[in-house]
């Protein structure tokens, strides 16, 4: 048995080898030069209404490569900030919670397209006659696809911290600082690293759109790989479309055995166990660059800069001061802050109700619910059949590391891949075949989104402690008692932060999967997903924000009906 420990320290290394260090710094020339040529060119002038040389060539591909792979990992970052800062609020602080839950279900259920039209003229403005008020548009939009699932994660992390490390916390008297540096981040870490994998697969769905932006009547294309996706899609060259999956193919490995495999195996001394794990993840980059002093030093850089943070944030009385108990809330004010939401939310449905009355009558709203509840059904039956998949082979997965480190890439790369280059042959097939579009339109909603469960739920499997399943095979349990005893508790919570994330993702899918075009060919299913569709097609604005707000309210409910009983349930009774 090895003692490991639950917090953010300097591990031991090996001595360091000073050739190492001399194979290490062409990459890290190499990379910060290729990081200069891609911020000299976002930098460039930029005149609204000029357009950007774009070509299918292949050997510009790498180039488009970079400049997406860029983009998305800036996003990233911006996306773990928020998912820290959201988080923390709403998991210790009530009042926020109230506020600050329901307004995400909002954001993720707002179509990115409705990010990208409001986001787009403002940074344009605060950038005029550069490029990289339009760079800012493509990455809001880019961390709009990423931010909400990770947020979700840490968020469902934090309130299922197992009693017993909180218990120590409060005897340690750490500061909220020193307890979520100490305790929670790194808890969190496995669930939250998944999540981040799958944010970062997600985002490729969304990075056409996010790289080809309409604005002020004009089409802007920024270099990469969405945008060129884009002009092969409108040039039918079905060539450049197979050169760029497979260049996206390529990247993903690249980011995958670089950034995603070592951050993996790091995380694995953070599991919530006594002893190491069988079968522990390896990296052959993360056992390289222990090995060299120079990253060493650098990376000893951030754990000191948070170590000597806890010295000043530290709790200013012990555990036997007056001041050390834990005070309750102020009636008072949480009943002034409740007030407060109630009467937002009074003063939306009035606004609401005014906008339904004089822009689109109530017989045009009663008519978008009704769409809405067909999109409805198609959601939670493709969430039922993907849960039915993909939990067992996301359990699998994660109790059998080995496996995981081989289809982590490939099943990154399945969830990068655009599901709207499939659209066309769902198209051919349909008319070929004469088949109903209400029905066999329904699966292209669940095809970017089903990785949310899997990567979830392969997640919460990867963190059952190892003295959990061993006690679970000594007691002989298999089949559906293993399932019900302790396979279906220990996943539960992940299974559920996938299940809202696939869902809100799902409902923004039906824009684009209920409305199918392929040339002069459109196909279209009765729903909520195809009436924005068309309403936006027809720049009919009252229309389209009814249709956003409809669904909106559906997602909402959902949330608050189903997902957040579940969350209760998980955090009452499932979890460790």
């Amino acid at each position: 048995m090895t003692e490991r420990r639950f917090f953010f320290t300097r591990t031991a290394v090996e001595a360091g080898i000073n050739r190492w260090d001399w194979a290490l710094l062409p990459l890290v020339l190499a990379a910060l030069v290729l990081l200069a040529m891609a911020a000299a060119a976002m930098a460039r002038p930029f005149h609204l209404g000029e357009p950007l040389p774009l070509s299918l060539d292949v050997a510009y591909l790498p180039y488009y490569l970079l400049r997406t792979t860029l983009r998305m990992f800036l996003a990233l970052a911006a996306s773990v900030v928020f998912a820290c800062v959201f988080a923390v609020l709403a998991a210790k602080v009530r009042a926020a919670e109230k506020l600050l839950v329901p307004l995400l279900d909002i954001l993720q259920s707002i179509p990115i397209l409705g990010f990208q039209a409001i986001a787009v003229a403002p940074f344009i403005a605060l950038f005029p006659g550069n490029l990289f008020g339009v760079e800012l548009a493509a990455l809001f939009a880019i961390f709009t696809s990423q931010a909400w699932n990770m947020a979700f994660s840490l968020y469902q992390s934090l309130r299922t911290v197992p009693g017993e490390l909180q218990e120590a916390a409060r005897i340690f008297q750490l500061s909220g600082w020193q307890r979520f540096w100490r305790l929670e981040l790194p808890f969190a870490m496995p669930n939250l690293l998944w999540n981040m994998m799958m944010s970062m697969s997600g985002g490729w769905f969304f990075v056409v759109a996010s790289e080809a932006i309409s604005v002020a009547g004009q089409d802007i294309k920024l270099p990469g790989v969405g945008s060129y996706i884009a002009v092969a899609i409108e040039a039918r060259d079905l060539g450049a479309i197979g050169w760029a999956i497979l260049g996206m193919l390529i990247g993903i490995l690249l980011y995958d055995q670089l950034f995603f495999r070592p951050l993996l195996a790091w995380a694995d001394k953070f599991r919530f166990e006594g002893a190491s794990s069988e079968q522990a993840p390896q990296s052959w980059l993360l056992t390289w660059l222990r090995r060299t002093q120079l990253l060493q030093k650098f990376g000893a850089w951030p754990g000191r800069w948070i170590t000597a943070s806890f010295a000043p944030l530290k709790k200013s009385y012990d555990g036997r001061s007056i001041r050390a108990r834990p005070q309750p809330p102020n009636p008072l004010w949480t009943r002034a802050w409740d007030a407060l939401i109630a009467a937002l939310v009074l003063f939306a449905v009035w606004r609401l109700a005014s906008f339904i009355h004089t822009e689109v009558g109530w017989g045009e709203a009663a008519h978008v619910f009704q769409l809405g509840l067909y999109t409805l059904a198609r959601v939670l039956v493709l969430i039922a059949v993907a849960s039915l998949i993909w939990v067992p082979v996301g359990v699998w997965i994660g109790l059998n590391p080995r496996i995981a480190g081989r289809v982590q890439a490939i099943a990154q790369f399945l969830a990068a891949f655009p599901s709207n280059l499939v659209f066309p042959v769902a198209v051919l097939v349909i008319v070929k075949y004469h088949l109903n579009p209400d029905l066999w339109l329904s699966p292209l909603i669940i095809l970017g989104t089903q990785w949310y469960l899997l990567f979830n739920v392969v997640a919460g499997a990867s963190t059952i402690p190892t003295e959990l399943r061993l006690a679970a095979q000594n007691l002989g349990l298999k089949g559906w008692l293993a399932w019900k005893r302790y396979l279906l508790p220990a996943i539960f919570p992940s299974f559920v932060t996938g299940a809202i994330t696939a869902s809100g993702g799902s409902w923004n899918a039906s824009i684009v999967a209920e409305y199918v075009t392929w040339g002069d060919t459109k196909l279209q299913a009765a729903g909520l997903g195809s009436y924005i569709q068309q309403m936006t097609t027809a720049g009919d604005f009252p229309r389209i924000a009814l249709g956003i707000g409809v669904m909106c309210v559906f997602v909402m409910a959902m949330n608050h009906w189903v997902w957040r009983r579940l969350y209760r349930i998980a955090e009452e009774r499932m979890h460790f």
